[in-house]
């Protein structure tokens, strides 16, 4: 196992005459759990899009254990190790979220071949079930996806991403949309997830911040501006300045 899971050197994205990542210097651990902060258009989630390979930088380069991933194809990155959650969670919902889980463990392979064919791989299914204690919808596996809440399925899609085993998990504001019960059971999973998985999450809420930061990194204007604890940024006077401050 390397002892860095992501490096980002020197970092730089232009769109036209729009700096939106300036430079950016970011390493990140093994099973790190690190949350990306910052007003909006800081440039959140092009780094997720940069890392991804969703778009190319103008400089810099991206290292995934080692391995110089700047230019590869996302499909590329994404067989490397390196998954993402978008905002919007995008289940089937005509499908059971034993199926959601089995197909997505199952890989590329068809949905007919792995709902149909594969349920007897006592491999795949310890793992469904696995992840389905992780995510807390352990004993619904026949429940169909459309009957869930929106933190509900957004569990399920965050499942269905660890179905692929990845060693780096990018979630792009998994709390978005939920109820309070909902975000706090959401930290809980995230914490879960991380001590097997390096996890990056963006995030907005402060409160569930508080819950689950281990290291943050801010961003302003595509830089970063600092990086540490919760409790040391939110004491840093441009912090407060830029993004605490304004959120309350």
């Amino acid at each position: 196992m390397s002892s860095v899971a992501l490096e980002i050197k020197n970092l730089s994205k232009r769109f036209g005459g729009l700096q939106a990542i300036d430079h950016v210097n970011l390493t990140f651990k093994p099973w790190e759990l690190r949350c990306l902060i910052g007003p909006n258009g800081a440039g959140k989630t092009t780094l997720f899009n940069l890392i991804t390979g969703r778009i190319k930088p103008n400089e810099g380069r991206i290292l995934f254990e080692g391995k110089d991933i700047t230019r590869l194809k996302p499909h590329e990155i994404s067989r490397l190790g390196i998954a993402r959650k978008f905002q919007v969670p995008t289940v089937f919902d005509d499908l059971t979220i034993l199926e959601n889980l089995g197909i997505a463990a199952g890989g590329r392979q068809s949905v007919r071949s792995i709902v149909f064919s594969r349920w007897n791989e006592t491999s795949v299914l310890n793992r469904v079930r696995e992840i389905m204690d992780m995510v807390h919808l352990s004993g619904r596996g026949d429940q169909l996806a459309a009957t869930l809440s929106h933190g509900e399925k957004q569990w399920l899609e965050i499942g269905m991403v660890l179905a692929y085993r990845p060693r780096i998990m990018l979630l792009d504001e998994p709390t978005a949309g939920m109820s309070p019960s909902e975000t706090m059971e959401t930290s809980h999973i995230i914490r879960t997830i991380s001590q097997n998985v390096t996890t990056v999450v963006i995030e907005h809420d402060i409160k569930f911040l508080r819950e689950i930061a281990e290291n943050v990194t801010v961003l302003h204007r595509g830089a970063i501006i600092a990086e540490g604890t919760f409790e040391e940024i939110e004491n840093i006077a441009l912090v407060r300045e830029v993004y605490l401050g304004k959120r309350g």
